[in-house]
């Protein structure tokens, strides 16, 4: 039985973590890097909306701060601690950008799975004109008991 529940989990990790190594690597300019800590909650059978803040620390030296939420889509149970998400951010090169340019609505693929500690990938594209990608740079940590395979929204407005 310990052997099977060792497979099981072996199994779901590599199913969970496989869309991080499958995510190229994105052409266009890195603009910097964004950090967000994510609310703990309750994911229940069909999704789950949690607050989220961020700080994005741009290449060239400024930081923006944001607030919003993340909703995911899909496959997300249990319940999970407070959560650390940190992405690359990216976009086509020569692309002119606003003031607090990752303001707006992201669409993506999270996946995530909790035994206590957990890892979870969120790859998102969506913001200024559906030109931003946030690439993850490290896997979620998380704490908690929790499966997630879903769609994920991220909603990010400036909050400097």
């Amino acid at each position: 039985m310990k052997t099977r529940n060792i497979l099981s989990a072996s199994v779901l990790s590599a199913v969970v973590l496989m869309p991080i190594g499958a995510i190229a690597a994105p052409n266009g300019d890195k603009l910097g890097v964004l950090e967000c800590t994510v609310d703990g909650g309750i994911g229940l059978l069909l999704g789950s909306k949690k607050q989220v803040n961020c700080t994005f620390a741009q290449s060239n030296g400024d930081v923006d701060t944001y607030t919003g939420k993340i909703a995911k889509l899909g496959l997300d149970v249990g319940i999970t601690g407070k959560s650390y998400i940190k992405w690359v951010v990216f976009t086509p090169s020569g692309t002119d950008l606003p003031d607090h340019p990752l303001a707006g609505k992201y669409a993506g693929v999270s996946t995530g799975i909790s035994l206590g500690i957990g890892l979870g990938a969120n790859a998102l594209i969506g913001g200024n004109g559906k030109q931003i990608g946030l690439q993850p740079l490290s896997v979620e940590g998380q704490t908690g008991l929790n499966v997630a395979l879903a769609v994920s929204t991220l909603t990010l407005e400036a909050s400097n």
